[in-house]
């Protein structure tokens, strides 16, 4: 990484894609392009600040016809940036937007099926390791320290369900 080139580590939860993008965007706003994220490293460059709409899909099928998948929303003016963490990322200056902004969901059903998407693939699974691994930890553990530490495990695997769950309904309700 060069020194032109600006590295912030930063924590988004499977339900925060949205302020993600919103993140992405500011950085863009203020003169810094993002290139890719690894971990939790983002990695920019610099740039003339401009308002760039960043947006992400989660799409398991759209990564099996990747070519066709891109194409589609190139075919659109969506720049394709990289696939991270089940999520595709693109961009699309608002300056090349017809009618204002745009969005890669053009409907609220097309957003709850991304969000259906997330469930199915990356929540439900989760609880399923926490019901059959980690739960019973506490019932067998007979040190205090680790059933210590698989309850504060617990309540923070639930906080991010209930998180999510909350977005989820939220979305469904307007």
């Amino acid at each position: 990484m060069t020194k032109s080139q600006k590295r912030e580590f930063k924590f988004f939860t499977v339900p925060q894609w949205q302020e993600e993008q919103d993140y992405l965007r500011q950085r863009h706003r203020e003169g810094w392009r993002f290139s890719h994220v690894r971990g939790l490293a983002y990695h920019f460059e610099p740039c003339v600040p401009e308002d760039v709409v960043y947006q992400l899909d989660f799409n398991p099928e759209g990564r099996a016809h990747k070519e066709e998948y891109i194409q589609m929303f190139q075919d659109c003016g969506w720049e394709y940036l990289q696939d991270f963490a089940g999520y595709s990322y693109f961009r699309k200056p608002v300056a090349a937007m017809a009618g204002g902004e745009e969005e890669i969901f053009c409907d609220k059903a097309s957003r709850l099926e991304m969000q259906h998407r997330v469930l199915q693939t990356k929540i439900l699974p989760l609880l399923a390791i926490f019901l059959c691994i980690v739960l019973p930890q506490i019932f067998l553990q007979n040190s205090q320290l680790l059933v210590g530490v698989y309850t504060v495990i617990t309540v923070c695997y639930f906080t991010f369900l209930l998180h999510f769950a909350w977005k989820y309904w939220a979305l469904r309700q307007t």
